[in-house]
């Protein structure tokens, strides 16, 4: 084993256990009256939901992922700085969120699925949650696949040992708290990310590189900008199949909230941007190879562990939110279990998940296509939320339109789409979003004007005598 080798892996044990250790001690104050409140809530041992700081912390980190970085990395490599600005634009999505959530709180309702219930009907319900375990199954795999490059090359018995350990050590100190868990463990690991992005950028930018990495690319659709317009239509239904996202806009006062979300997006679009100038500047100088490992290495043997750090960062802080919003989903949202039991409950799913995500490393998937493809699969939430005070708006509305979304997911994924707009790496890309989003709107729009929704209480009442009947038989 090499110096290099003998150091990440003192990195990677180190930074889990010292995350571990965090939660142990924090754990040692919990009241027992407060138990449910902060192992889903996030609130404080005494029962105080966070501040704004810390909610805008801890939103920035749960999407400062270790494929995030990857990602803007590569795309700055491939296309300049319109490749970062590209995958930048993806943080817009906090505002919108912010938004609607804020409005939703408003209008009387205390979650998503709440308020899908009382609109579209459980049936609903049950769909929105299996994209919702879409999404955090790919959290799993796609960050752990990050971390493990670092260890060896993709499939080697290293790389998966590495997945396997990370993804072990961060459900371990999320089995003891929950989402009060992470979020304390969020505020030490933003700290941390931006600290190392300073320095990682402290090795680039004495190097006369600045005013190339700010003039590099072309922004046009071939040059990447295509993807900015596919970024920009999807953040309007991205944010709303994340729950490690949304979870989080139900834990302060609403007008907390929203402050909290706004300063997240300001603060994720400069430090994604920041951080795409690492694999510009591998483009500008030649280095080839992995956008972050291959440009930390020719920086020096510091950089490149920093480089480890940051995506050891990224990827824990995500993991340990996945694994409290899966425990919440099951738990609290879709109530399985007993309510007396509800801890133990979502500390099974928590396990149960980390098993299905962190098997498919040895699959060896694409980590991009965690953001492309789910992205385009989800399109049909846009008009689900964006038009949610439209009351006309039925479970016909809903179904149409959320069908239509995932099916132009499926059909990017199985590279069954028929036209391109601009001709660049994402033309394909671009158009099925563009395409999908106009049926979607469409579809909604209709069913709800061809079948309109039926009065919310007549609604209630027959699924109370459904409920009923089901319990006398």
């Amino acid at each position: 084993m090499s110096h290099i080798d003998l150091f990440n892996w003192i990195i990677l044990l180190g930074f889990l256990l010292a995350m571990l250790a965090r939660v142990l001690i924090s754990a040692r104050h919990i009241r027992s009256e407060h138990r449910e409140e902060l192992f889903f809530k996030g609130t404080d041992p005494s029962g105080h939901e966070v501040n704004t700081v810390t909610l805008a912390a801890t939103l920035l980190i749960s999407w400062v992922m270790a494929k995030s970085v990857q990602n803007t990395a590569d795309l700055g490599m491939k296309f300049g700085l319109p490749g970062g600005a590209a995958y930048a634009t993806y943080w817009l999505a906090f505002i919108v969120a912010g938004v609607v959530i804020y409005r939703l709180r408003v209008g009387g309702f205390a979650s998503i699925h709440h308020f899908l219930n009382s609109q579209f009907g459980r049936t609903a319900v049950w769909l929105f949650s299996l994209i919702l375990l879409f999404r955090l199954w790919n959290e799993v795999w796609s960050n752990t696949m990050v971390v493990a490059q670092f260890f060896g090359d993709s499939g080697s018995a290293l790389f998966i040992t590495a997945a396997w350990i990370t993804t072990a050590l961060v459900l371990g100190y999320s089995l003891i708290s929950g989402f009060r868990g992470s979020i304390i463990t969020d505020v030490l690991q933003m700290a941390l990310a931006a600290g190392v992005l300073g320095m990682l950028l402290l090795f680039i930018v004495p190097r006369d590189q600045t005013t190339e990495i700010i003039a590099s690319g072309e922004w046009t659709l071939v040059g990447g900008v295509d993807l900015i317009f596919v970024a920009l239509i999807q953040i309007f239904s991205y944010p709303f199949h994340d729950p490690v996202l949304t979870d989080r806009g139900f834990i302060t006062e609403p007008k907390k909230m929203l402050r909290g979300f706004v300063l997240a997006a300001v603060a994720g679009v400069l430090f994604i941007t920041f951080f795409s100038f690492i694999g510009i500047y591998n483009r500008i100088v030649g280095v080839g190879g992995n956008s972050t490992i291959d440009t930390a290495r020719v920086l020096g043997l510091p950089a490149l562990l920093m480089m480890n750090v940051m995506m050891l960062t990224a990827a824990s802080s995500t993991l340990d939110s996945t694994f409290s919003s899966i425990g919440k989903l099951a738990a609290v949202d879709l109530s399985f279990g007993e309510r007396r039991v509800r801890i133990r409950t979502a500390r099974l799913a928590m396990v149960v998940m980390a098993v299905l995500g962190g098997a498919m490393v040895h699959l060896d998937p694409a980590i991009l296509s965690a953001t492309t493809v789910s992205g385009t699969m989800v399109i049909g939430l846009a008009p689900v939320f964006l038009l949610w005070r439209w009351k006309r708006a039925g479970p016909l509305s809903y179904w149409l339109s959320v069908l239509i979304g995932l099916a132009c997911g499926l059909a990017y994924a199985l590279k069954l789409v028929p036209a391109t707009i601009g001709g660049g790496s994402y033309g394909g890309l671009l158009w099925i979003n563009v395409v999908g989003t106009i049926a979607c709107f469409t579809a909604f729009v209709l069913a709800a004007v061809v079948v309109p929704a039926r009065p919310a209480e007549q609604r209630q009442t027959e699924q109370n005598h459904t409920a009923a009947q089901a319990d006398i038989s």
